[in-house]
């Protein structure tokens, strides 16, 4: 990050905030030939500072208005079971997100459900069975005050 220049910087922050614009449209808005945009962009994936292009759904209009950060414990801590439950969890579908911690609890997944009875099902069938689960406790988001994925470069 160091070693990027305003323009780069600048690239970085339109591109978050509007992953869809077209070359010609970025360019413009940093200044740059359209040429000259495209190198530093391939320049910028290339050095993986652009990991990927996705789309972000709306989570109520999905069907999914409910959020749920969940602290898990392990039995043990080794490499080998830490491997196994992080396989696991990142093989789960209903699991968006999945931390490991210092502190108390081992993991912190983010889980997103239909309603309570679908919460139940996602805690009972996925979260339980991953692999050297010993305790599971839930917190329910009441409202999301500030959700955004964009770095400050």
């Amino acid at each position: 990050m160091d070693r990027l220049d305003t323009r780069d910087r600048a690239i970085l922050r339109e591109l978050q905030a509007d992953g869809r614009l077209t070359n010609a449209e970025l360019a413009e808005r940093v200044g740059l030939s359209a040429s000259a945009c495209l190198r530093r962009v391939r320049l910028l994936e290339e050095r993986g500072l652009i990991a990927g292009y996705a789309m972000i759904l709306d989570q109520r209009a999905c069907g999914l208005p409910g959020t749920a950060f969940v602290s898990i414990a392990l039995e043990e801590q080794g490499r080998a079971a830490l491997d196994r439950f992080e396989h696991a969890a990142a093989q789960a579908p209903d699991i968006l997100e999945c931390h490991l911690l210092a502190g108390q609890a081992d993991y912190m997944v983010r889980v997103v459900y239909r309603d309570a009875a679908d919460l139940e099902r996602i805690h009972s069938e996925i979260l339980t069975q991953l692999p050297g689960v010993t305790r599971v406790q839930s917190t329910l988001s009441l409202r999301t005050v500030k959700k955004t994925t964009a770095l400050p470069v």
